[in-house]
C-alpha cells in the first residue's frame, strides 16, 4: 500500500523537508530573461530538424520499397532509439555534464542523417533513423536535468512546460519548412539535410553561448560564499551528488514508483507516438500529396504549441493530473474518432479535425511527463533517475509504432486506431489512480 503522503524518492531533500534533523533553504529564483536564448534555443533548433523529418519518414520508407506496414516501422525506428538511448542518457550526463552530452548527442545526430542519405533501401533508412533516435534521447534528458536541478518547485510545471513549448515549436517549424524544402527540390529525402543544418546551428549557439549550467552555478557559489556558514552547510548536504549511478541501479531501487507511475508514463508515450506515427500513415493511406499531410500537420502543431504554457499553470496551480489525465481522455478519443472515418465520403476533412483534435490534447499535456520525473528525481543528482523514468515513457514511445505497425499488417490502419484509442482512455485511469498517491495535488507557493 502505498501512503498518501508520499512524493517520491526526492522528496526528503525538496524545500521545506527535513534530512535527519536538518531543514533544506527555500530555492534559489531561476534568473529566466538572461539565460533564456542558451536554455531553450539548442532546443528549438533540434526540434525544428526533428520535427522536419517526422512527419514525411514513411514517405521516404515508401521511396525505398518499404510497404505501409514497414513504412510505419521505419518511422517509429527514432522512438525505438530514444528508448535504447535512455540507457546510457542518464550516466552519460552526470560524467559529462549537460552541454557536453547535446554537443555529443548532435554529431550522432547529423551521423544518423548521414546515413539516411546514402541509404539505398529501407533497411539502410532504418538504421540511421534509429540512430537520430538514440542521440534525441541524450540531447533531450541533458536539458530536462538541468531545468529539474535549478528551477524552483514553485515554477518547475511551467518551466518545463516552456521546454515542451520549445519541442514543440520545432515541430510546428519543421513541417513546413520540409514542405518548401521538398516543393522546391521536389525530393523527400531533401528533409534530412534540415536536421542536419538544425544540428549544426544548435552546436555552434552550445559553443559560442554562456552554457547555462556553469553560469548558475557559479551564481550559486557566489551567493553561498556571502551566506552564512550554517546555511551553506545544509545547502552542501543537499546537493552534493553520490557517483552517477547506472539505468539498471535506478530502476532496481526506484522500482515500486516507476512501476505504478512509469505504466502511466509508458501510455503517455504510447498515445502521443502513436499519434505522431498513425496521422502520417492515415494520410498514405488516403492518398494525400507529402506536401499537404506536411502542411496539415504543422496546422495541427501550431495548436499544440499555443497550448503549452497553459498546461503548465494548470499543473502549478491544480496539480499535475489537471492536464494529464484530460490529456489522456482527448487522445484515446481522437483515435477512436479517426478509425470512425473510415466510412466518410471524403476523409480529408475528417483527418484534419481529428488531427487538431489530438493536437490540443497533447498541447494541454505539455510538459507533464518531464514534470512528474522531475517531482519523483531526487534532486543532488536526478539525471540517472530521469534516464530511467524517461526509459519507462519512451518504452510506450517505442511499443507503439510495433503495435500499429503489427496491427496494421494483421488486421487494418482503423484497426489499429481502435486498440491505440481504447488503451488512453485506459491510461486516464491508471493517472486518475496513481497521480493523487505520489504527488502534491499543487506545487507549494512562496
Amino acid at each position: 500500500m502505498v501512503r498518501p503522503d508520499y512524493r517520491g524518492p526526492g522528496a526528503a531533500l525538496r524545500p521545506g523537508r527535513t534530512l535527519g534533523t536538518v531543514t533544506s533553504t527555500a530555492p534559489r529564483p531561476f534568473p529566466v530573461g538572461p539565460l533564456l536564448l542558451s536554455t531553450f534555443l539548442p532546443t528549438l533548433l533540434f526540434s525544428i530538424g526533428e520535427g522536419a523529418i517526422i512527419p514525411l519518414l514513411p514517405a521516404a520508407a515508401g521511396d525505398l520499397g518499404a510497404t505501409l506496414a514497414l513504412a510505419g516501422l521505419v518511422a517509429g525506428m527514432i522512438m525505438i532509439g530514444e528508448l535504447a538511448g535512455d540507457i546510457p542518457s542518464g550516466w552519460i550526463v552526470s560524467r559529462i555534464g549537460e552541454r557536453g552530452a547535446m554537443l555529443g548527442a548532435s554529431a550522432a545526430s547529423i551521423l544518423g542523417l548521414v546515413v539516411c542519405l546514402l541509404s539505398t533501401s529501407w533497411v539502410g533508412l532504418t538504421i540511421g533513423v534509429f540512430v537520430i533516435g538514440l542521440a534525441t534521447a541524450v540531447f533531450a534528458l541533458a536539458r530536462h536535468a538541468f531545468m529539474t536541478s535549478f528551477v524552483p518547485i514553485t515554477h518547475r510545471a511551467r518551466a518545463l512546460s516552456a521546454l515542451a513549448g520549445a519541442f514543440r515549436a520545432g515541430w510546428l517549424i519543421g513541417p513546413f519548412l520540409a514542405a518548401g524544402v521538398v516543393h522546391v527540390t521536389g525530393s523527400v529525402e531533401s528533409v534530412f539535410w534540415v536536421h542536419i543544418v538544425c544540428c549544426v546551428a544548435a552546436v555552434v549557439v552550445l559553443l559560442l553561448v554562456p552554457d547555462p549550467a556553469t553560469v548558475l552555478r557559479r551564481a550559486q557559489a557566489a551567493a553561498d560564499r556571502a551566506a552564512p556558514d550554517d546555511v551553506v552547510a545544509v545547502q552542501a548536504s543537499a546537493t552534493v551528488p553520490e557517483s552517477p549511478q547506472s539505468l539498471l541501479g535506478t530502476l532496481r531501487e526506484h522500482r515500486g514508483v516507476l512501476a505504478r507511475m512509469g505504466s502511466g508514463a509508458a501510455l503517455i508515450g504510447a498515445l502521443r507516438a502513436s499519434r505522431t506515427l498513425i496521422l502520417p500513415l492515415w494520410a498514405v493511406s488516403i492518398g494525400l500529396a507529402e506536401t499537404d499531410t506536411a502542411i496539415i500537420i504543422g496546422i495541427a502543431g501550431a495548436l499544440d504549441f499555443a497550448l503549452f504554457y497553459a498546461g503548465g499553470q494548470l499543473m502549478d496551480r491544480f496539480g499535475r493530473g489537471a492536464t494529464a489525465i484530460p490529456s489522456m481522455i482527448g487522445l484515446g478519443l481522437g483515435h477512436l474518432a479517426l478509425a470512425a472515418s473510415l466510412s466518410a465520403a471524403d476523409p480529408v476533412p475528417w483527418f484534419v479535425a481529428v488531427a487538431c483534435v489530438l493536437a490540443a490534447a497533447n498541447g494541454i499535456g505539455s510538459g507533464i511527463l518531464m514534470t512528474i520525473g522531475a517531482d519523483l528525481a531526487p534532486p543532488a543528482d536526478p539525471a540517472p533517475f530521469l534516464g530511467a523514468f524517461r526509459f519507462t515513457g519512451d518504452a510506450g514511445n517505442a511499443a507503439a509504432p510495433i503495435v500499429v505497425s503489427a496491427l496494421t499488417a494483421l488486421v487494418s490502419l482503423p484497426f489499429a486506431a481502435v486498440v491505440m484509442g481504447v488503451l488512453g482512455l485506459g491510461g486516464a485511469g491508471a493517472l486518475a489512480r496513481w497521480i493523487p498517491r505520489y504527488l502534491p495535488r499543487a506545487a507549494p507557493r512562496d
